[in-house]
């Protein structure tokens, strides 16, 4: 049985841990400008200091993952949280280009390893019931505040200081969440663990994700030609070839009973249409749209992301855990999608006119279902799951989160670029959110025995 010190200190590790991980997501967004004029850079060195990360990060979600269910959770969790403060304090140092690239692709591949086992070293320190699901929404909430998060910082960081500062900050950070890891270590943590990464499906899927989100991020961009088409038909075949491969593999990176959850496929596609929005479009189109459009300075435009971050918190935190006491994980997901769509309906009618209006009123709303559908969304994804596939589950939901984040954004950018406007993208993300709901609304109820199999699994 875990402890009630373990949980709480695997709580804040966790929390500590995805806070770094999704704050390096944005916090480099408001900083370009200022590493492209002192490092020198053209245009398209600049986009990969961006891309760089995303790409180290999608590209081995998965093998990350199934690390923390073959190595140990806590143990994992040390090295990965080591090696990210570790690229970042390079990158924050770096006097050239190409250093600062190779950095923020190292930290990618870290986070790759960090962010899934942070959600697993909740699922396994935490039975199933209240107690974790006021763990998952903490968790969610710096996850959801955190691409917020990450534009403030970057904005009051490199107007008054500097932007190597924005990757700097890892190695503090990155030093108590190694410490603590290590605790959670000798505490016994990692005992369960199984299996094996076979080297031929983790190779198939580094190269198949890694095309696909190259592809993904790339795409609309005249100065990539046809890399992005040739990066995604390649991407296609090699992910044809891993599901042939883990077929008949007897090491699976996602195991076959996952899969055959109907519940658990559909809780990750409405994960992937709700982190369209959420992930990356959302606080990148608000951004371009207050500095070009509103004509706000970089703190502003941080600062400006304050009330939406408020709400988001304040409703994920204290009023969701609450509600999931009462209501389905389904039916909350289903309310938090259709309050949040009034909001991004607001951001596409209204382009300008005074703060409140144009921006205050429909990022409130948005806030507010957004806390309120992220916690149930992951409660539903990881539900039933035994100990030995935490890991592949948690990675299962951070693929689809990273590549549905991807492929928004880069739907969202193609289509603002035909219309000429960014209301295109924000029609994008109510549709995305209209059509998560359907599918979480259309999910199976779970029954009592696989919540009690889990539990007893995790005690």
């Amino acid at each position: 049985m875990v402890d009630a010190a373990v949980r709480r200190l695997g709580l804040w590790t966790s929390c500590l841990a995805q806070l770094s991980v999704v704050l390096d997501v944005s916090v480099v967004n408001i900083a370009l400008p200022s590493v492209q004029a002192e490092l020198g850079l053209g245009r398209v060195a600049a986009s990969w200091v961006a891309m760089a990360y995303g790409l180290g990060f999608a590209g081995v979600l998965l093998v990350g993952a199934r690390l923390a269910d073959v190595v140990g959770t806590a143990r994992m969790l040390a090295w990965g949280a080591g090696a990210f403060a570790l690229a970042g304090t390079i990158g924050g140092l770096a006097t050239e280009g190409w250093v600062l690239v190779l950095a923020r692709a190292a930290q990618g591949l870290a986070a790759a390893v960090v962010s899934p086992a942070t959600f697993t070293l909740l699922t396994v320190t935490h039975a199933e019931g209240p107690g974790r699901t006021r763990a998952i929404a903490i968790w969610t909430g710096v996850g959801l505040a955190g691409g917020g998060l990450g534009n403030v910082v970057s904005g009051v960081l490199t107007d008054l200081i500097s932007w190597r500062l924005t990757l700097l900050i890892n190695l503090p950070i990155g030093a108590v969440v190694v410490v603590a890891a290590a605790v959670l270590h000798r505490r016994s943590v990692d005992e369960r663990r199984g299996g094996r990464i076979g080297l031929a499906g983790a190779g198939l899927a580094t190269g198949a994700f890694t095309g696909a989100a190259y592809a993904l991020s790339s795409a609309g961009d005249p100065a990539a030609g046809m890399l992005p088409a040739v990066a995604g038909g390649g991407a296609c075949v090699l992910l044809a070839l891993l599901v042939v491969q883990q077929r008949r593999s007897r090491h699976p990176l996602v195991p076959s009973a996952l899969l055959r959850d109907r519940t658990i496929v559909a809780g990750n596609v409405a994960t992937a249409l709700t982190a369209s929005c959420f992930q990356m479009g959302l606080w990148f189109f608000l951004t371009y749209r207050m500095q070009t459009q509103l004509g706000y300075t970089p703190i502003q435009a941080g600062m400006a992301f304050v009330p939406l971050i408020v709400a988001t918190l304040a409703v994920n935190l204290w009023v969701a855990p609450r509600l999931m006491s009462r209501y389905a994980p389904r039916i909350l997901v289903v309310a938090g999608a259709a309050i949040a769509v009034p909001g991004l309906v607001w951001f596409a009618l209204v382009t300008r006119g005074p703060f409140a209006v144009s921006f205050l009123v429909p990022s409130v709303v948005i806030g507010i279902g957004g806390g309120l559908l992220n916690t149930p969304l992951a409660t539903v994804v990881t539900t039933g799951v035994r100990a030995g596939h935490a890991g592949a589950a948690s990675g299962l939901m951070n693929t689809s989160k990273q590549f549905g984040g991807a492929a928004g954004l880069a739907a969202a950018s193609t289509a603002t670029a035909a219309y000429g406007t960014d209301r295109a993208a924000f029609v994008l993300m109510t549709l995305a959110l209209v059509a998560a709901s359907a599918v979480v609304a259309g999910t199976p109820r779970r029954g009592a025995a696989p919540t009690s199999v889990a539990a007893g699994h995790l005690r």
